[in-house]
């Protein structure tokens, strides 16, 4: 076990060295001019922020994962079609609300009535984790359903444009990308591996992806009827970004909080899996030993993680945002560059990766995974930073985004389709919603006021959410043409051989 958490830890600096470096950089230069204080908080939180990024990948891969795994296997095993869908829209709308990262938008934005929002998430989660598991029965192919459901989601937003409410729609679209958060990812895809494995068929590699990817969705349709039915007013909070004059006061308020938070996520995955085990499962008590390791690791981990970004990272990528707003070109920049490393840094995306190279047997590996998603992510950001800049609406980007994302998934392999559309949930992890996000804020308040906060800053999750679907997809169409040109290469060797070489043995 000690060598697996040193090599975690180890991954995770590999990880975070990037951002950190790029930070310090930026401080060297006429750019950026942070504190003594703000440096020395910003490496210590880099350093906890390292820890709990190696605690919590090591508990994924000994509780989360087989956990999910194991219900998913369980609920086919009950043999009660309603029972399984009447369970699984309960464990979406449960696992959502106590999810840390919904938790952390939830912070920055309030309306009338905040929990309202989270409430609707959840149901929004649920019915589509329902939509996934009818999908493997009835072996519906994944593009055609994507293409329904954007469809139906583009025609509620252009509602919200028709009707003026504009505050909900960047909103929506961002709450479908924090949805799914480091919680949530490692649950949903061995859920999905384990109901898709159980079920069997030739399709059971591409059925294991796709949880993440509609459950995505959910959230998205939910708060856009919620601006609908709204007066269309969101009221932003007057966050602190400033680094606490009590650093130590500030981290243990910081603890307490993710504490109360992580656990209530928690506590809804093991209540639930208790149910099972008692039910359905009867694990040996060896596993239920090894897996309630596993969650301490898991809930430290995620305590570390969230308090060490909650105490430096989001000041200081709110901090760097303002700043760099006074010269755009190298605010654009410095977003495309952030935005390729910070992603390295989101701890479900390493479960994501690892998920993906067991199910296609190596077929894509760890290293194409991360260089699509660094790239789709660095896209994403610096759109997003062109975007504040020049003040127009994200329906510029989603709208043709999404047409050539599901136009891509005509024409590759639906096992791509699948990983790049969960891809995108996975990306837009913690450390976008309160890394990012901040820095985003932090440049629109300069660039364009506080209003401009709402439309502008946010709606950067749904750009980090959407890119890596259109680049992992490009990496499937890679491999399609390659094998085609294979293919061709061979079929032309064959006809153009030496029919005198050929040895006749009879």
């Amino acid at each position: 076990m000690r060598y697996a958490l040193w090599h975690k830890i180890k991954e995770a600096l590999i990880s975070v060295l990037p951002v950190v470096l790029i930070v310090l950089v930026l401080c060297c230069t006429p750019l950026v001019e942070l504190t003594g204080k703000e440096i020395g908080v910003f490496i210590g939180s880099a350093v906890f922020l390292i820890i709990g990024i190696g605690l919590f990948n090591l508990g994924a891969d000994i509780a989360m994962s087989p956990i999910g795994d194991q219900v998913g296997i369980g609920l086919i095993k009950a043999n009660k079609p309603w029972l399984v869908f009447v369970l699984c829209f309960a464990l979406g709308l449960l696992i959502t609300i106590a999810e840390p990262d919904l938790t952390l938008l939830a912070q920055q934005v309030s309306g009338d009535n905040p929990q309202l929002l989270v409430y609707a998430v959840g149901i929004g989660v649920g019915i589509f984790l329902v939509i996934f598991v009818i999908k493997i029965f009835s072996n519906q192919n994944l593009s055609s359903m994507l293409l329904f459901f954007y469809m139906l989601m583009f025609a509620l937003a252009a509602l919200l444009l028709v009707t003026g409410k504009l505050d909900y729609l960047s909103m929506a679209f961002d709450s479908g990308g924090v949805t799914t958060g480091p919680i949530t990812v490692p649950f949903l895809m061995a859920f999905g591996v384990g109901i898709s494995a159980t079920v069997g068929g030739k399709n059971s590699a591409e059925n294991s992806f796709g949880a993440v990817a509609l459950c995505s969705i959910g959230p998205i349709l939910a708060v856009l009827m919620l601006g609908l039915f709204s007066d269309g007013k969101i009221n932003l909070p007057e966050s602190n970004y400033q680094i606490a004059d009590n650093i130590f006061g500030a981290i243990l308020h910081a603890v307490g909080n993710t504490s109360w938070g992580v656990f209530k996520a928690l506590g809804m995955i093991v209540l639930f899996f208790l149910v099972m085990q008692f039910a359905l499962l009867k694990l040996p008590k060896r596993k239920l030993v090894r897996i309630a390791v596993g969650i301490a690791y898991t809930f430290v981990g995620l305590v570390v993680f969230l308090a060490a970004v909650e105490v430096g990272f989001m000041p200081i990528g709110h901090k760097l945002g303002a700043q760099l707003a006074n010269a755009p070109t190298w605010f654009v920049v410095v977003a495309f560059v952030i935005g390729m490393v910070v992603v390295l840094a989101e701890p479900a995306v390493h479960v994501l990766n690892k998920q993906v190279e067991e199910v296609t047997d190596r077929a894509i590996s760890k290293k194409s995974m991360l260089l699509a998603l660094s790239i789709g992510v660095g896209i994403s950001i610096g759109l997003s930073a062109i975007r504040i800049v020049f003040d127009f609406s994200i329906l510029y980007y989603l709208i043709p985004g999404y047409i050539l994302s599901l136009g891509l998934s005509f024409f590759v392999p639906r096992i791509y389709t699948a990983i790049a559309f969960d891809s995108g949930g996975v990306a837009s992890g913690p450390l976008t919603s309160s890394f990012i996000l901040p820095f985003a804020i932090g440049a629109c308040s300069v660039i364009g006021g506080q209003d401009s906060i709402l439309q502008n800053a946010f709606g950067v999750v749904a750009m980090v959410a959407m890119t890596p679907l259109i680049t992992i997809q490009l990496l499937g169409f890679r491999a399609v043409v390659s094998q085609n040109v294979r293919n061709k290469i061979a079929q032309h060797r064959i006809i153009s051989a030496d029919d005198e070489q050929i040895i006749n043995f009879m």
